[in-house]
């Protein structure tokens, strides 16, 4: 789980994240969070299962399992055997996601140059316990940075989407079902994570 530069793998789940360059923010208005989340539904969703997310101003949280060899095939037709499946096109694929936000973020705000941190980390995750915390730790963001009092609050994380029945591109029902209902993922929401056992 300490790979930052972890290949993604078919049927694997993993921790994504990255940040802008130096000081600057990656998001200045409620059109920016959606733009990104567009690109990201177009370019990297049909390679994933998103468990969960959260964008703040400065950098952003996925968790993600890759789809499995077969769906991955069906989403890429390209390729005619699952062996000619490029183990690097995943991550060139997200590299393609944050190059396009990239290049809509410069035109509109004047500026040139790279926007986020050269190599995106990424972490494999193998252990159900930690899978939980981080689902925990993510949507708890805001509420470390002083951005939001509860993870509801903040407009910009998948947390709304899974309490909620309106469509989304989260697994909702995968991540409940970690948290064994809805009611104890909203209640482990609540507090900090040594108040909820998510220590």
């Amino acid at each position: 789980m300490q790979d930052k530069k972890a290949i993604l793998e078919p049927g694997y789940t993993y921790h994504i994240y990255n940040r802008a360059n130096g000081s600057e923010p990656l998001f200045v208005s409620n059109a920016n969070y959606r733009f990104f989340l567009e690109k990201y539904n177009y370019y990297i969703s049909p390679l994933v299962n998103t468990f969960c997310y959260c964008l703040m101003p400065n950098h952003f949280h996925f968790l993600v399992e890759v789809k499995s060899r077969e769906e991955l095939f069906k989403a890429f037709p390209k390729f005619q055997t699952l062996e000619k499946l490029d183990p690097n096109h995943l991550s060139k694929q997200f590299s393609n996601f944050f190059s396009s936000y990239t290049q809509a973020f410069n035109k509109l705000m004047g500026r040139k140059g790279s926007l986020f941190m050269k190599n995106f980390n990424r972490k494999k995750i193998t252990d159900e316990k930690y899978l939980l915390k981080l689902i925990h730790y993510i949507h708890y963001n805001p509420v470390e940075a002083g951005l939001a009092i509860q993870p509801g609050e903040w407009k910009y994380s998948s947390y709304t989407a899974i309490v909620s029945n309106k469509p989304t591109l989260v697994s909702r029902k995968v991540v409940v079902d970690l948290f064994e209902d809805l009611d104890n993922f909203i209640y482990c929401h609540k507090y900090p994570p040594e108040l909820t056992g998510m220590v």
